[in-house]
């Protein structure tokens, strides 16, 4: 899953660790999600959508195919 987390990261002039720390998480975490390697949780997702004042569809670009059952 692809997410503009890095972009709007870079926009506000904030660290991985400092995003991190304002969600709860590690930075660890930050880096997967930006990489595309972790797909955040649904509270996670309204976590970083609330911390961006954006709606998740905004932050994450789900792919045709994820969507399907």
């Amino acid at each position: 899953m692809q997410t503009r987390i890095q972009e709007l990261r870079k926009q506000r002039k904030i660290t991985q660790n400092e995003l991190a720390d304002a969600l709860d998480v590690t930075r660890q975490t930050i880096i997967s999600l930006e990489s595309g390697k972790y797909k955040a949780s649904l509270v996670l997702a309204h976590k970083i959508a609330q911390y961006f004042e954006l709606s998740i569809e905004d932050i994450f670009i789900f792919e045709e195919e994820e969507n399907l059952c």
